[in-house]
């Protein structure tokens, strides 16, 4: 009978564990990342040693992490061509860029954490105020160790200019107490031990489910042939856009006793947000803000390019933009198909050098050469510095580049091909060229060059390089 009983007290634990584990599962698929940290502090209130009611609605707390949005282009018109099918176009999206961004970010650090509509939100989270304060100190102890190895002085000079270790070349704010105020930017993020890998990461979640997208059988063959998205005329394709912004977020509950959600609000989520909107006028597929440029690998920072510096709608921040050109066109990606083990296999080796040889990667940047990217870089330079007429030259030129490798590098589709000699004619003006030419060639020259064509090459007087963006 005792053995009985021991039975049957195992099984009974075996079970209680699988629930709470189901819960714990369920929580964080609802809530998502942010939801596990709200339920475990909530659970742990307590008062005259007892536990409290659970109460969602409790003060937030201060996070840093990586903030990116990926949203279904042009969504409105395909939700008035599906209808209630949009539920499933949005899951099939759902699926690739969930288990990308979750296979690159290696688990609970980089998840959705909601979808809005056509939209989803990744939070890649790096720590709390307190972790990444912890991890700050113990990276700028290091460098002070080093450096009195060679200099006790001038380490001795740090420690008294940065007694905190919060960031260089900054004064902290005091408050009305008198007490060190937390601003935004007093703590820089790129000396953080082990940053620029995951910054890596995290980029290259959303490179990959890009790449993924375009490879899903589902979204490839089912919705591209479907009649209602194409209306007989071309074949649909799912169009993916992406914005990231880093910095320091509140994430809590919001809401009341009735309905609450688990969120991140920031400035710096709104700026990712504005970095997804702003692709659109950009014609790319990913916008990046400064903040996520500086936290990168120098080998991935070598291949962005820096395509403006802009207020965006709603903010008065000077924001040098950056993109990592992607483009599905004449790019097989099912050649590059992984089992998701191979595929876990290569998020697990990830290395540097991964911009360098990754197939994916190569092949949504090929239509970019190097004589594209002179010809940008120095349009872009002398468009800053207010001359404007020797920049739309420049301009002109990588874009009649980038036409001119797609075209002679066969990466049209078929039905392009029978238009080749026509697109090359600069004087066929006609409706569907135009429109070609402009899918093919850089969406980022024909945007600076109609910025600067509507105001007949010429700055204006106060021109300082930054530029207000239309919309958001």
């Amino acid at each position: 009978m005792g053995v009985d009983l021991v039975e049957i007290g195992n099984y009974e634990t075996e079970q209680l564990i699988n629930a709470i584990t189901k819960i714990a599962d369920l929580l964080r698929k609802c809530w998502g990342v942010a939801g596990a940290g709200i339920i475990s502090s909530n659970l742990a209130r307590t008062k005259n040693g007892k536990t409290v009611v659970f109460n969602p609605t409790v003060p937030g707390k201060r996070v840093y992490a990586l903030f990116g949005f990926v949203s279904i282009n042009d969504f409105s018109e395909q939700l008035r061509a599906l209808d209630r099918d949009v539920m499933i176009l949005i899951n099939d999206v759902a699926k690739v860029v969930h288990d990308e961004v979750y296979r690159w970010a290696l688990g609970d650090h980089g998840q959705c954490n909601k979808n809005l509509g056509a939209a989803f939100l990744m939070v890649f989270r790096i720590g709390d105020f307190s972790e990444v304060q912890k991890k700050k100190q113990v990276a700028t102890e290091k460098l002070f160790r080093e450096s009195s190895k060679g200099s006790t002085k001038r380490a001795a000079n740090l420690r008294n200019r940065h007694p905190t270790g919060l960031s260089i070349g900054r004064s902290p704010l005091i408050n009305r107490k008198g007490t060190r105020a937390d601003v935004e930017g007093q703590l820089q993020l790129t000396s953080l031990p082990g940053i620029q890998a995951f910054t890596d990461r995290a980029l290259l979640g959303m490179l990959k489910s890009f790449a993924g997208v375009h490879r899903d059988k589902q979204l490839t063959t089912v919705w591209k042939n479907d009649f209602r998205l194409s209306a007989g005329v071309s074949a649909y394709h799912v169009d993916i856009i992406y914005g990231m912004d880093a910095g320091w977020a509140v994430e809590g509950a919001v809401g009341s006793e009735y309905k609450i959600d688990a969120t991140y609000l920031s400035p710096h989520v709104n700026m990712a947000s504005r970095m997804m909107s702003a692709t659109r006028q950009y014609d790319v597929t990913i916008l990046l803000s400064k903040a996520v440029e500086e936290l990168l690998s120098r080998p991935c920072r070598k291949k962005l390019r820096h395509l403006d510096t802009v207020y965006v709608k709603g903010s008065k921040v000077k924001q040098e933009i950056f993109t990592y050109d992607a483009r599905y066109h004449g790019a097989d990606f099912f050649l590059f198909e992984r089992t998701p083990e191979q595929a876990d296999h290569d998020a697990e080796a990830y290395s540097p050098n991964i911009w360098e040889h990754d197939r994916d990667l190569m092949a949504m940047r090929q239509h970019v050469s190097d004589e594209f990217t002179e010809a940008y870089h120095a349009g872009l330079k002398q468009y800053l510095a207010g001359r404007w007429e020797e920049a739309y030259r420049h301009l002109e030129r990588a874009d009649g580049i980038m036409l001119e490798t797609v075209l002679s590098d066969g990466y049209l589709e078929y039905e392009m091909e029978q238009l080749e000699e026509r697109i090359r004619d600069r004087r066929d003006q006609s409706e569907d060229v135009v429109q070609i030419r402009n899918q093919i060639g850089d969406g980022a020259c024909r945007t600076l060059m109609a910025y600067m064509e509507r105001r007949q090459l010429i700055p204006p007087d106060d021109w300082d390089g930054v530029r207000g963006l239309a919309s958001k």
